[in-house]
């Protein structure tokens, strides 16, 4: 249920052209939600069908012309009641962790490889989120919209430092695993 939500809140930010919510996607909504492009059109059909979207009057029609979109008042009457909705947080699921415990009962082979690969990938997102930090949030730039996406930003700077400790210290164990 979170997608439409997304993409109102997208839109909300800026009327967009579906493949420029893709582009957003991609560059921000994305590091914490996901969608592909075929996803972002299907919604963006539902969500206009509901009366929450409205395509925006082109210049002069065209085929095949991209539809930008902006939010209706009933949108953004949608948005605000699930911001206020309450909801219970979603139990992790990693497919790593998964099959760590599972290299425990069937051997370890290729898991450690795995683990540096994961490692260079988080770290990898890490030094993206703090390069976004540096750029997009200046000391000072402290209006309460800015300061609840720099805590959304923080909060995957947090997930990735975690994420790059963690498997730091996987690697450590696997070390150790290995003197014995």
């Amino acid at each position: 249920m979170s997608l439409p939500h997304a993409i109102l809140t997208a839109l909300l930010e800026k009327p967009s052209s579906g493949l420029e919510l893709t582009r957003r996607f991609d560059k921000s909504i994305g590091y914490f939600w996901s969608a592909t492009h075929q996803q972002i059109y299907r919604e963006l059909g539902r969500l206009e069908s509901e009366g929450y979207i409205r395509a925006l009057p082109s210049e002069q029609p065209a085929r095949g012309q991209k539809k930008s979109y902006e939010v209706l008042p009933a949108g953004r009457v949608e948005l605000a009641r699930w911001t206020s909705a309450s909801q219970d947080p979603k139990p992790m699921r990693d497919t790593m962790l998964l099959r760590l415990r599972a290299s425990a009962v069937v051997g370890t082979a290729g898991i450690a490889t795995d683990l540096r690969r994961h490692l260079d990938l988080h770290q990898r997102q890490l030094a993206e989120y703090e390069e976004i930090q540096k750029r997009d949030f200046p000391p000072g730039k402290d209006a309460p919209q800015d300061r609840l996406r720099h805590l959304v930003l923080r909060a995957g700077i947090d997930l990735e430092t975690f994420w790059t400790q963690w498997l730091t210290q996987a690697l450590d164990e696997f070390e150790h695993l290995d003197e014995q």
